[in-house]
């Protein structure tokens, strides 16, 4: 699936350029209905692994498309909020299947999984395309007529319009970015805090965890199907929190807390194992064991899930948004690849020591935020795309 993820980051950013915002998303859930249906009706591991690169080609366009059309769409007083609504359905959905999973079949399970992907191929006729790319491919009628149904019918849409279009020209005045213009100084800083974040995001070790947490709970001696309940029930409510939060507090405040509850998590993780081995503080290791990945999975849900994907929505100005849209979401399924692949060589080797370093990737975010990523919230994206590619 992570493959798949990454053929699909590859080909996102420019699908999402040429097609449209809409139609992307229209064309990666296709991908994931034929994904879960061949899994369901799998007659061969073949058919597995074909369902599970269609289900990660779909998923990899889908996590560049959908942040950025819900960005360009929503107001910039509750553009946090909108885009976090999509990551609290996405965490909802994941511990749905989590908790279902564990007494139906896997094939029933895929059917089940089937359904929201069909829905939303249908639900996508009914809602307009974004009014921004629409401005950049000059179609003005559209454009404006897609930003009063969006902001309703009342609405006074002539000063956001304007700011728009004013925006949209400045970047028509230079050339069509190319791939390697995106490595230019200009977009430096855009580029270090939108690569950088998703790279600790992969690297802090919640992908291992969410993929093998039975693994690491039957490990430290917990019941892998109580575990596995119990995480999926608390990410629910944690989600909410951090979408109330999230046009409240701002972004860097919630990445800051989130990441340090990755660094302490993993770091109780590595300790639960470092226990494993003396007698008299092994029966601890259970309890520390659950409770650090129930802690790691609510800090991760409130901060570190969605908030990077935020922001790279947020700071790439649109003649540049495809190529690093691309290339941030290939890192995204490239570095979740690599640390699911080396995940069970790095436990043969230390168990603790593996989550240590995790939990030492959590403290580098934990610096990387406060020093680096800026605050967003409350700002037009063409403010915050402004103030971080100046024009040289």
């Amino acid at each position: 699936m992570t493959i798949g993820g990454m053929v699909g980051a590859i080909f996102s950013g420019r699908m999402a350029d040429l097609f449209g915002r809409r139609r992307t998303m229209w064309v990666s859930e296709v991908f994931c209905s034929a994904g879960w249906l061949s899994i369901a009706f799998a007659k061969s591991a073949l058919w597995l692994d074909i369902g599970r690169l269609s289900i990660g080609f779909g998923i990899g366009i889908t996590c560049y498309v959908v942040p950025v059309y819900i960005a360009e769409i929503a107001p910039k007083n509750h553009r946090g909020s909108f885009v976090s609504a999509n990551q609290l359905m996405g965490t909802f959905g994941l511990a749905l299947v989590y908790f279902i999973g564990t007494f139906i079949s896997w094939r029933a399970l895929a059917m089940i999984s089937a359904i929201p992907s069909v829905v939303q191929i249908i639900g996508l006729f009914f809602i307009p395309e974004s009014p921004r790319w629409l401005a950049k491919c000059g179609r003005k009628k559209e454009f404006e007529a897609a930003l009063k149904r969006l902001r309703g019918e009342d609405a006074d849409i002539s000063e956001e319009a304007a700011d728009i279009k004013d925006y949209i020209e400045t970047l028509e005045q230079q050339t069509e970015a190319s791939f390697l213009e995106l490595f230019h100084r200009r977009y430096a800083n855009s580029l270090i805090v939108g690569v950088g974040l998703i790279l600790l995001q992969q690297l802090g070790g919640n992908g291992p965890i969410a993929y093998y947490s039975s693994n690491i709970f039957e490990a430290a001696g917990v019941s892998s199907t109580i575990g596995l309940q119990i995480s999926s029930i608390t990410q629910i409510p944690v989600s909410i929190v951090g979408l109330l939060l999230m046009d409240r507090s701002g972004r860097r405040p919630l990445l800051l807390v989130s990441a340090s509850g990755m660094c302490f998590s993993c770091f109780l993780i590595g300790i639960s194992f470092c226990f494993k081995e003396f007698p008299h503080l092994k029966a601890l290791t259970p309890f520390l064991a659950l409770t650090g990945v129930l802690v790691a999975a609510t800090a991760f849900t409130i901060g570190m899930g969605g908030i990077p994907w935020i922001i790279m929505s947020e700071i790439f100005p649109i003649n540049v948004k495809a190529q690093a849209g691309s290339l941030v979401t290939l890192v995204h399924w490239s570095i979740s690849w690599l640390t699911t692949y080396t995940f069970n060589f790095m436990m043969k080797w230390s168990s603790a020591g593996t989550f240590f370093l995790f939990s030492g990737v959590g403290g580098l975010t934990v610096l990387f935020v406060a020093k680096l990523v800026p605050e967003t919230k409350g700002r037009t994206l063409e403010e915050i795309q402004a103030s971080l590619t100046p024009f040289l």
